[in-house]
């Protein structure tokens, strides 16, 4: 059916109301294509970014010290693939299919978070990823709970809990450690000086370098800008390491009593481009075992198909 120019107008001006109004646009309401655009590039880059992160963690799973530590780290590994699969969902209700996505995806078309491009050299990384990474995805993805499509909202809220429970286990970890021998202290503080730059890049290059922010501000999709939510972490942060006793490897990190907030060193944004743009130290590794995964993986797809379309012609044939 062909819309009027008229009819386009109304259908924008509604839009605009119930974004402005806090209301939630769902996947059969009209919507601008820039807006379905951002929120398929938004989705599928945060669903790869779950999928690509069991890979480092993965790593550990049979060399975790206990059978305790194996069983939390599988399903915290298992949670990701989950999130994964609620994020794909989500995108598919704004008209793109998964398999086109994960292809984009080991193509390297579509991007997934630079934090995964980090290597995991010790156990105390899996806890600096729970306590660190995972903290800093809370301080980004809760404000998504609020996000204005519907399905990626709702998706967050699960998405946000499990991750809370992620962030803890982290932290009891190197807690733990920190409670141990001289060497496991010295592991855990190697690991939180070689994680913590990383994590304060997760939230994106600085708003005056980030070209989709305002639109999706404007849009409702996002709720604050990426150096907000950067100050946030921080903030959040720097009690969380004096509990535990380890030091932030920043010699500018100091409280501003004017300001309210910490004042922070320089982020490294030429290690960052170089990292976005698959130069870091694990993007070819984490392509290559996407890619061998996926390709391992066609036979469970193609039975899975054979099966449905067995299942669809007995159907037919009960019915005739």
């Amino acid at each position: 059916m062909t819309v009027t120019e008229d009819e386009t107008r109304d259908l924008e001006a509604d839009f605009e109301r119930t974004v402005a109004a806090e209301g939630r646009i769902e996947p059969r309401d009209w919507m601008p294509e820039g807006y379905r655009r951002t929120l398929i590039r938004q989705i599928a880059q945060h669903a790869h970014s779950e999928i690509i992160g069991m890979q480092p963690e993965g790593n550990w799973i049979l060399r975790a010290p206990s059978l305790r530590r194996k069983a939390i780290l599988l399903a915290k590994v298992q949670d990701e693939a989950g999130h994964g699969l609620y994020l794909y969902s989500a995108t598919e209700t704004l008209g793109v299919d998964r398999a086109e996505l994960t292809e984009k995806l080991i193509d390297a078309k579509q991007k997934y978070s630079s934090i995964f491009n980090y290597p995991t050299l010790t156990f105390a990384d899996i806890g600096v990823i729970g306590w660190l990474v995972d903290g800093a995805a809370i301080c980004n993805q809760v404000p998504l709970c609020r996000s204005s499509y519907g399905p990626y909202a709702r998706a967050m809220v699960r998405i946000c809990k499990e991750e809370s429970f992620h962030q803890r286990q982290g932290f009891e970890l190197l807690r733990t450690l920190m409670a141990g021998t001289d060497a496991q202290r010295a592991m855990v503080q190697d690991a939180v000086d070689r994680w913590w730059w990383p994590s304060l890049m997760m939230f994106g290059p600085a708003d005056g370098d980030s070209p989709n922010t305002q639109q999706s501000m404007a849009w409702r999709i996002k709720r604050h800008t990426n150096d907000e939510l950067r100050q946030r972490y921080v903030d959040m942060t720097v009690p969380q390491a004096a509990a535990l006793g380890v030091t932030l490897p920043d010699p500018e990190l100091r409280w501003n009593e004017e300001r309210q907030a910490h004042d922070f060193g320089a982020i490294d944004w030429d290690e960052f481009a170089q990292v976005v743009k698959g130069a870091g130290p694990c993007n070819a590794q984490r392509l290559a075992n996407r890619r061998a995964a996926h390709e391992e993986g066609q036979w469970v797809r193609d039975a899975a198909a054979a099966y449905a379309a067995k299942q669809a012609r007995r159907t037919e044939g009960a019915a005739a």
